[in-house]
């Protein structure tokens, strides 16, 4: 934890983001971002209460 003391909030951000860059690719990160965004999506849907809707689930995946 010594480098986040001597290291600011942005300079941490680009060095996780060069080794996300490093350990996965740049082909891959597409990829996870979206699953990420799909994870965010279905947890605010479950927090609301709303029941997912599969037709419009198969709309977004056939994009």
């Amino acid at each position: 934890m010594f480098i986040l003391g001597v290291v600011g909030g942005g300079q941490i951000l680009v060095i996780v983001l060069v080794i996300v860059l490093l350990f996965f690719g740049g082909k891959k990160i597409p990829e996870l971002m979206r699953g990420l965004g799909k994870g965010v999506k279905e947890f605010k849907d479950a927090s609301k209460g709303e029941d997912a809707n599969p037709e419009s689930e198969d709309k977004l995946e056939n994009k």
